[in-house]
């Protein structure tokens, strides 16, 4: 597909998603919507597509919503009767729900919608420029927005995201790291370099491996109870143990060889 607001470089089994509006911060405006509600739909049927690495062109990962677009409403499908909301939001959702894990490579700015696009994945390296904030109630609007109220507190528990939403004060590289919000802080300059570095190690992990895990992880940080999540572990392990992939990983640490998965 070719998109207008966003680039797509594949290397290997990995998808390098560039939001691509440098000289408006890569701000979300109608375009980027349509252009990301079909990507991430589309992840659903692309077997060959194992990880997604995100993450912004020029100075900064995402600003947020363009407000000098304002939304673009007009332009909007109806999406379940909340216009633009509605269809923003449900990028969201494919995101999470998409079997390939995602990972965000975040420097600049992070803001609002553009915070939220590195909260719904799987992963995130900041850059040592990275600031991130729930700009939402700078606007006067509420901070408990595309998801931000079912991410953060997760990532970050919830005085902390408390704090962050109630207030839309930035959380900088150290603080992120320091709280879990990132799982690492490099040099921009090493950004792209440290993505290669882990998608590297995931890919050499089993293709139904991988994608069972993040099922699981999305199932198990939701569970009701310890016997729910297990129940889906038991699931997804007895599917993995009759795959193909089982089997190479299984000969290749016999034999003491590094796996190969096709």
């Amino acid at each position: 597909m070719t998109y207008k607001t966003i680039s797509i470089e594949q290397r290997g089994a990995a998808d390098w998603l560039t939001l691509n509006r440098p000289d408006a911060l890569n701000s979300i405006n109608n375009q980027m919507v349509a252009d990301l509600s079909d990507y991430f739909g589309r992840l659903f049927h692309a077997p060959r597509t194992r990880i997604v690495v995100m993450r912004g062109a020029g100075r900064a990962f995402c600003a947020g919503l363009d407000i000098k677009a304002q939304g673009g409403t007009s332009d909007a499908p109806f999406a379940g009767g909340f216009g633009f909301q509605g269809w923003l939001a449900d990028v969201y959702v494919k995101m999470r729900r998409c079997p390939q894990p995602i990972i965000s490579l975040v420097h600049g700015a992070a803001c609002g919608g553009g915070f939220a696009f590195a909260l719904a994945s799987d992963i995130r390296i900041a850059a040592e420029s990275a600031r991130m904030n729930a700009a939402f109630i700078k606007l006067g609007l509420s901070s408990c927005d595309m998801g931000t109220s079912y991410f953060l507190p997760r990532l970050v528990g919830a005085s902390l995201a408390a704090e962050l939403m109630m207030t839309g004060r930035f959380i900088h590289a150290p603080r992120a790291l320091a709280t879990g919000l990132v799982s690492q802080v490099v040099p921009d300059a090493e950004l792209e370099a440290a993505g290669e570095a882990l998608v590297a190690e995931m890919l050499a992990t089993s293709p139904i491996g991988l994608r069972m895990t993040k099922e699981g992880l999305g199932f198990a940080i939701d569970a009701p109870s310890l016997e729910a999540a297990i129940a889906m572990e038991n699931r997804n392990q007895l599917m993995c143990a009759a795959s193909d992939d089982f089997k190479e990983g299984l000969a290749a640490f016999l034999e003491k060889r590094p796996p190969n998965y096709g």
